[in-house]
């Protein structure tokens, strides 16, 4: 039988909750989760169920309960019927529009417009789903990127997740040579996946994805393939300060960079570390407490 993990909590908690497991390096993919609002009159309170495939353990728990920062809210473990919980867990996740991306789960269906440029991403899995500001402002930098001009020949995704960003920019820019990477092993297969699902071929080619396992920018592949035109990376702000001169020796004269994963309140650190090393801002999104930042070389003609 299976079980579920469950914790009310405030909307913040949860969503924090849900992003901690996000930047988890080794979450147990056994342990799927989603968080929602429990009443639409109480729109601050919201519930993180955790579904696991047996008897929850100490190991399971403590793993739920290290999602919470400070006073970790009651856990409650409760055993569920037959049925298959991921395919529950997306159940209520509406699909999202950023720019003219439109991203859904296997449980919606794709856009209805010609407009629209359609992705099939399944909730529990990777960094990289569309629902989070991160990632959605990252969509929508990318369009408008297309509408400004922006040509890329050389694109890298750097911490890709669920490969999400990477397929958007092949969408935009089909004739690109594209590398997506990762440092969590689990990424591989869920790249792999989604790429399969949404008819992103694969390949070293222009027009095909080469997905990896990297440390940061200390890969050989990596580095025969740079330098970028475009270099993505929604990721934390901590790594993206450590990483601004590497990404800077990867990215190609007059080249764009597009980060993401820092609060407002961390931007400025980060603009500074890319001042430094050469870049200035083109553009930004803010979306909710997130920073988006497109920065492209100062020396651009």
């Amino acid at each position: 039988m299976s079980w579920k993990l469950s914790a009310i909590a405030s909307k913040a908690q949860v969503e924090a909750a849900l992003e901690r497991r996000e930047m988890t390096i080794g979450w147990d993919e056994n342990i799927v989760l989603t968080g929602f609002e429990v009443d639409p009159d109480e729109p601050d309170v919201w519930r993180l169920d955790a579904y696991l495939e047996g008897r929850p353990t100490a190991i399971e728990r403590n793993a739920v309960r290290a999602l919470f920062a400070g006073k970790v809210p009651r856990i409650v473990a409760e055993e569920l019927p037959e049925t298959d919980w991921v395919v529950e867990s997306q159940k209520g996740i509406e699909p999202i529009r950023a720019g003219r991306f439109h991203v859904h789960t296997p449980d919606h269906a794709p856009a209805n417009d010609n407009g629209a440029i359609s992705f099939c991403i399944p909730a529990a899995q990777a960094f990289g789903t569309g629902q989070h500001e991160t990632t959605s402002g990252c969509l929508a930098m990318l369009d408008a990127m297309k509408c400004l001009g922006v040509t890329p020949r050389h694109i890298a995704d750097i911490g890709t997740g669920t490969g999400l960003l990477a397929f958007a920019a092949m969408r935009l820019w089909p004739h690109a040579v594209t590398t997506a990477s990762d440092i969590d092993p689990v990424c591989l297969p869920t790249v792999l996946d989604n790429a399969e699902m949404n008819a992103i071929p694969l390949g070293t080619e222009p027009g095909e994805l080469a997905m990896i396992i990297a440390d940061g920018m200390e890969d050989d592949f990596l580095a025969e393939r740079a330098p970028f035109d475009l270099l993505i990376a929604n990721i934390l702000a901590g790594p993206l300060i450590a990483l601004a001169p590497e990404f800077a020796a990867s990215t190609a004269p007059r080249g764009n960079i597009l980060l993401a994963g820092l609060l407002t309140t961390q931007e400025r650190g980060v603009r500074k570390a890319y001042m430094k090393a050469g870049f200035r801002l083109q553009a930004k999104i803010v979306n909710g407490d997130w920073s988006i930042l497109w920065l492209r070389h100062r020396f651009f003609g």
